[in-house]
């Protein structure tokens, strides 16, 4: 198993940043893969970015390409998600995923196992 826990949501202007941080415990040599996806009310939960967890290749939504940046710190077990330009459609819970299987694209929620709790990030217009 591995359990993940973000934290570093919260209320923010139109135009301000947020970090967001997701720390992964358990069998983490397990992780192929890590992603950030988010879900508004009464919508999908949506591919926001991922990253390989060995070789930091990353892919990102068009909606936050050039917005936002994943990274990740292996020796903390920790990924990031840094939001720039933030807009109050970006606003959503955010949670942290994790992939074990290799080879896929990492762009949808069925590619994951491992979810965490959800962080809010609500941004005020």
């Amino acid at each position: 198993q591995v359990q993940l826990v973000e934290s570093g949501g919260e209320l923010v202007q139109a135009g301000g940043s947020l970090r967001l941080s997701c720390a992964a415990s358990g069998r983490t040599f397990s992780v192929y893969a890590m992603g950030w996806f988010r879900q508004a009310p009464g919508k999908e939960r949506d591919f926001v970015a991922t990253i390989n967890w060995s070789n930091g290749s990353t892919r990102y939504a068009d909606s936050v390409k050039g917005r936002f940046t994943i990274s990740r710190d292996n020796a903390e077990n920790t990924v990031y998600l840094q939001m720039n330009s933030l807009k109050p459609e970006d606003t959503a819970v955010y949670y942290c995923a994790a992939a074990r299987n290799s080879g896929l694209r990492y762009t949808t929620k069925w590619e994951y196992e491992y979810w965490g709790q959800g962080t809010q990030v609500t941004v005020s217009s």
